[in-house]
């Protein structure tokens, strides 16, 4: 376990997929439709505990901890995009899921999007927030994201680090995110977290090393996407400085031939946090 310390105030299970590799996850039981919540990168379960509430009497709703984070096998892994898919393919396999919905966010849409290429017969739609993936890079680009992308970086994160980076996820932040920040504070002590560091580390490197912007057009999966018009994550504001959040989320939907995007007012990149009603009433339409 990656942080035996987190409390989790959630009952939530724990299933071995192979030797090294465990997957904590909270699911709701009931429902013939399952939903697997899929987390953003340096993020864990409780993502998506303002969302589920909203979709859990009508659908099954299981979210999901990655290897590396919240409640899942500790250590560092590659965090590559395929490991990632790999492990979803293996969580689905294990628990005998059908009619699978997966639910996306930044680092979570671009694992879906792959894993919805990878293994088509699993999944049978697409839920997603915020996707990394819509945006490109060049090579260049690339390299100079993974020179800057180091762990000492998330290592000496001061708290006023950690609050703007949180900040920096909304259009506007409240209170209810807190217990959240304090988790990412108190993880600084915890004796997991420079591993914890590394894989948030691969796992970012991961998606700049596995494009998928040119796939999308394959995906045969009914797509929901949703981006939040004051997303300050998306574009890349270092080096796509006149590039739109919402051309991004356009061009990217537009390649997807069963597609629906909705672009939302006033939210930022968190939006199962920030928008949650919105993403239930949506999600419930798109799925029933």
């Amino acid at each position: 376990m990656q942080f035996p310390e987190l409390n989790y105030n959630f009952d939530y299970s724990i299933t071995q997929l192979d030797e090294r590799i465990s997957v904590a996850y909270y699911d709701t039981v009931i429902g013939n439709n399952t939903l697997i919540f899929i987390h953003g990168l340096s993020s864990y379960i409780p993502a998506w505990l303002k969302l589920i509430p909203l979709l859990q009497n009508k659908l099954r709703c299981i979210a999901i901890d990655l290897p590396g984070y919240g409640k899942s096998s500790e250590g560092v892994h590659e965090g590559t995009v395929t490991f990632y898919t790999e492990v979803l393919s293996l969580f689905i396999r294990k628990l005998k899921l059908e009619n699978v919905t997966l639910v996306g966010h930044s680092m979570g849409g671009q694992i879906s999007i792959a894993s919805a290429l990878q293994f088509p017969s699993l999944i049978s739609r697409l839920v997603l927030l915020a996707p990394a993936g819509f945006e490109t890079f060049s090579e260049k680009e690339k390299s100079l994201i993974k020179k800057y992308n180091t762990a000492q970086l998330y290592y000496s994160a001061s708290e006023d680090d950690i609050l703007a980076s949180f900040r920096s996820n909304f259009f506007k932040m409240n209170d209810d995110i807190k217990p959240m920040i304090d988790d990412r504070i108190n993880m600084r002590r915890w004796k997991n977290f420079v591993d914890y560091c590394n894989v948030v580390v691969n796992s970012l490197n991961g998606l700049l090393d596995y494009p998928v912007y040119d796939k999308l057009k394959e995906l045969m999966q009914p797509s929901l996407i949703f981006f939040g018009k004051n997303d300050k994550w998306i574009p890349n504001k270092n080096l796509h400085k006149n590039t739109t959040t919402e051309s991004i989320a356009l061009n990217g939907a537009s390649q997807i031939p069963n597609s629906k995007l909705i672009l939302i007012d006033e939210c930022g990149h968190f939006i199962p946090y920030e928008h949650p009603h919105l993403l239930g009433r949506e999600i419930k339409s798109f799925m029933l």
